[in-house]
């Protein structure tokens, strides 16, 4: 199959391959040299961290969870 390469150096897989492959936006592949020829291997699925990294930006769950934590702690010393 031919592709071509952009003036990027990005090279687009044919959706054909891309489904027989299950790939996927947003992957990540290992790329290297190997007998002179450029191997691209998939790395599979994100860790779960990893998918949600920069999601929450700007939240503020660390104060948050300490408010939540006071309150239980003040819930529990009144038992």
């Amino acid at each position: 199959m031919l592709v071509k390469l952009s003036s990027k150096g990005q090279l687009v897989i044919p959706k054909r391959l891309r489904n027989a492959l299950g790939l996927r936006q947003g992957m990540k592949f290992d790329v290297r040299i190997e007998d002179n020829k450029i191997v691209l291997e998939p790395l599979g699925e994100d860790s779960p961290i990893e998918a949600l990294y920069g999601r929450y930006a700007g939240e503020e769950f660390l104060t948050l969870l300490e408010t939540e934590h006071q309150e239980e702690l003040k819930a529990d010393a009144g038992d």
